[in-house]
């Protein structure tokens, strides 16, 4: 089995007790981004797996986008991250 390098840390352990590695990290390509897309990067950057910086970049995301997305998980859990429920969770 063949290893491609990557820089940088190739798994982390999640409080829960998983582990996340980069393979469950959205494909670069990502266009449609579901609830559970944007909660594998939020994961992987609070937990180390990525930086914010480099996950902005890989994923065309802006700062002010990302951060959102930690704002709407870390107050209402992933379900705020669906498209549909946006607006429930909106502050106004």
């Amino acid at each position: 089995m063949y290893l491609r390098k990557i820089e940088g840390v190739r798994a982390v352990k999640l409080p829960d007790g998983q582990t996340m590695t980069q393979a469950d990290l959205p494909s670069v390509t990502t266009t449609r981004w579901v609830a559970s897309r944007k909660l594998a990067v939020v994961r992987g950057v609070l937990y180390g797996l990525i930086s914010q910086d480099e996950a902005c970049t890989r994923y065309h995301l802006s700062e002010e986008e990302f951060s959102e997305w930690v704002r709407a998980v870390s107050l209402h859990g992933e379900e705020a991250l669906k498209a549909t429920a946006l607006k429930n969770y909106r502050q106004l």
